[in-house]
């Protein structure tokens, strides 16, 4: 099987406050951070090795993540500093650890199920420089769209709300190493958005997409996380309250996701609120619809200071 490269190094600027805490693969999710789940998905796939790359709260992704034994994986990381070099660059300077004339790129944070298998066998089959897990756009306001020709191979990319029939993206490609080995590594390329149509123009058919109704789980803003971990805690019977997380008794806490070392206080009311790591929450007070972090350094946009919180809306 070919080794995995996920994509673990962003910022998540859409995710903040959030992503002031921990980075957007080291969230939990339904009980799990979401790069476990997604590491966990292709080690059922048969996938053995796998590269992570860091740039931003890299020792969150770290210890959730470790030497991968526990999965069933060998994981090893590829630094990115003193910036983030983005999905062409990351890849890019990931070459050397993963090896191989081939890879899977798979986006650290959003849950699919791509069946890895048959991605590969398509990506073998077609001789493809780069292969590219689709399904259809239907949300063209929310999504930048792909275009696919009439025999799988891609077209262009549409920018977000191009009413034009189009496919979406779902973080899961195969490509050769070939496809990144020009650029200069450890220099930042931000997306293979402006690489792929150089290779496309060079080489017609070389960027093919493989169109699937996969499913598709999207954490790419406080309320899609909150959202998607509410319906995968519904599905698996999973908790939404992590570690050493204490409740008072009469405390009420719905619909809501508390992470590590969260203390609610005697007579608390939450409702569809995310609460991260080591906050405590006042006694007698009533939340809804909010994101509640220690205010330890400056506020995001839209966030107020409430005593020693942090508190913006969903």
């Amino acid at each position: 099987m070919i080794p995995a490269l996920v994509l673990t190094a962003g910022l998540a600027t859409r995710l903040r406050p959030l992503s002031y805490v921990r980075a957007k693969a080291a969230l939990p999710v339904a009980g799990d951070a979401l790069i476990r789940r997604i590491l966990r998905q292709l080690a059922a796939a048969g996938v053995t090795d796998a590269v992570l790359n860091l740039h931003h709260k890299p020792e969150t992704v770290a210890a959730a993540v470790g030497d991968g034994a526990d999965l069933g994986l060998r994981v090893r990381y590829s630094w990115e500093a003193p910036v983030a070099l983005g999905s062409a660059g990351g890849p890019r300077h990931a070459l050397q650890l993963l090896d191989s004339d081939t890879f899977l790129i798979v986006n650290g944070d959003t849950l699919t199920s791509v069946d890895i298998g048959k991605i590969i066998d398509e990506h073998r089959r077609t001789g493809a420089v780069v292969t590219m897990a689709l399904i259809r756009n239907t949300e063209p306001e929310k999504y930048g769209g792909v275009r696919v020709d009439a025999d799988g191979a891609i077209t262009g990319f549409v920018p977000r709300g191009t009413p034009q029939p189009s496919c979406h993206f779902v973080g899961v490609q195969v490509a050769r190493a070939s496809a990144f080995a020009s650029l200069p590594d450890n220099v930042p390329h931000e997306s293979v958005v402006a690489l792929y149509p150089a290779l496309m123009a060079s080489t017609p058919g070389s960027v093919r997409g493989f169109v699937t109704d996969a499913t598709f789980m999207d954490i790419g803003t406080p309320a899609d996380y909150l959202n998607t971990s509410l319906i995968l805690a519904a599905q698996e019977g999973s908790r939404l309250v992590g570690a050493r997380a204490r409740i008072a008794p009469n405390a009420r806490v719905e619909r809501s996701i508390l992470w590590d070392d969260v203390e609610i206080g005697e007579g608390a009311f939450l409702r569809e609120c995310i609460v991260t790591d080591g906050v405590h929450v006042p006694a007698d007070t009533s939340w809804q619809g909010v994101t509640m972090r220690p205010a330890s350094e400056g506020l995001a946009p839209g966030e107020k200071r409430i005593g020693n919180l942090a508190i913006g809306h969903l």
